[in-house]
């Protein structure tokens, strides 16, 4: 029945006192107690509290970075006394040096990228590599249309060669970007033999692999002295070597430009420089992640002598397709 008075007290009482079994009313009355034996005991970790696995801070080594500059000096250099050493009558010869580092490069790529029928892969782009050397040195017209031939022949043979096997086979759907940018690389290579043979070309190799070559090597002597701050935690690189380098080879083709015939100027030299260095040192820092994604996921760490050579090795093989591009898009 209805009551004319207001709930009270009493009658909060006479209700808990009809119930014996319900809980007490209250703030915490409509909460169980805990089993005191599912109780934390004092020393126990809060299991509110989130567990965070410590990061591993890969060390820089010093003399590691110092050889990986140097090996880019050196490339560098050689590309450089090629490119200025060639002639209209002696291509050749620089066509078989770049097919030598067309080689080094094919080798770290495919060690590092791992693809399927790696052998048979790497054959047939080795021999896509040499074609297109060889037919940019000897065509009538310098120009990269047999590039382009060589580089869709090479990625299909590329692609047979790795369907023969069923094992190899059922990988060419997540593996065929790979297998694109090893041909790619490779065929790179050969661009600096068609820029010898157009006008701005060789000024455009020197600057573009002088501001590369400066860049890479001044970032990983800066990484052996001050890897600071870093880029990641897993990654044995600095920001402070990435920023100078890029600093340094774009001041020293600014430099150049200036001492370059028209149309060439200190701006334009600066801009080319600027290009290639970023090309370059982006490339070999994508490298470095690479590798420190294989090394978290506990996959088997590329052979060391490839590992460390495929930063440097790409960084060109883009710099090479960069300067192209900015001489027949920018510097005329």
């Amino acid at each position: 029945m209805p009551q004319d008075d207001p709930w009270d007290a009493d009658a909060s009482r006479d209700v808990a006192r009809l119930t014996p079994g319900r809980p007490k009313a209250g703030m915490y009355g409509a909460v169980p107690d805990e089993d005191p034996d599912e109780r934390p005991g004092p020393g126990a970790p809060d299991p509110d509290e989130e567990e965070f696995e410590e990061i591993e801070v890969v060390p820089v080594r010093a003399k590691l970075s110092v050889a990986i500059g140097g090996f880019a000096a050196l490339l560098a250099a050689a590309l450089l006394a090629g490119t200025l050493t060639t002639g209209p009558d002696v291509r050749m010869p620089y066509a078989v040096v770049l097919f030598g580092i067309q080689l080094l490069g094919l080798l770290a790529w495919t060690m590092a990228l791992n693809p399927p029928a790696a052998s048979a892969t790497a054959a047939v782009v080795g021999v896509a590599g040499l074609a297109g050397c060889y037919l940019v040195a000897t065509a009538d017209r310098a120009g990269l249309t047999p590039l382009l031939y060589v580089t869709v022949a090479g990625f299909l043979a590329a692609l047979i060669a790795q369907a023969v096997r069923a094992q190899d086979r059922h990988r060419i759907g997540d593996s065929w970007r790979t297998t694109l940018l090893i041909v790619l690389g490779v065929v790179a290579y050969a661009i600096p033999i068609v820029l010898s043979r157009q006008p701005l070309g060789d000024q455009a190799i020197l600057v573009c692999c002088t501001g590369a070559g400066l860049a890479l090597l001044v970032a990983r002597l800066t990484d052996a002295v001050f890897p600071k701050p870093r880029i990641a935690a897993q990654v044995p690189r600095g920001a402070a070597g990435i920023v100078l380098g890029a600093m340094v080879g774009t001041f020293a083709t600014a430099w150049l430009g200036s001492q370059l015939v028209f149309p060439f100027t200190p701006a334009k030299g600066a801009v080319a420089g600027l290009v290639a260095a970023v090309a370059a040192i982006l490339v070999d820092l994508a490298v470095n992640f690479g590798e420190a994604g294989r090394r978290l996921a506990g996959e088997t760490p590329t052979f060391w002598l490839a590992r460390h050579m495929t930063g440097p090795l790409g960084g060109f093989a883009l710099t090479f397709g960069a300067a192209y591009l900015l001489v027949h898009f920018y510097l005329r």
